[in-house]
């Protein structure tokens, strides 16, 4: 049974209504260095998006190629794990 916490919904968001229409004017200064903190902001979200896009994309990738039974390494060349040692 779900507990029901009472004011949260409907309470919420007459709020945030309430702040939105009646919200007060401000006579702000906004410095010219905030900019490259929102540069910096958008940039990092940006790339975290990238990185976990490219994670998922490998990895859905290597899920249907196991599906399909292809191998991903079938045309590369290993090498042995041998190390020789010669004296000089």
């Amino acid at each position: 049974m779900k507990k029901k916490i009472v004011g949260t919904g409907l309470g919420l968001y007459g709020l945030v209504c309430f702040m939105l229409l009646f919200g007060a004017d401000a006579e702000a200064y906004i410095d010219p260095s905030v900019m490259t903190y929102v540069i910096q902001a958008v940039a990092g979200v940006v790339i975290a998006l990238g990185a976990v896009i490219g994670i998922y994309w490998r990895r859905a990738r290597r899920k249907i190629g196991n599906k399909l039974g292809l191998d991903e390494n079938r045309g590369k060349e290993k090498e042995s794990d041998e190390i020789k040692v010669t004296d000089i």
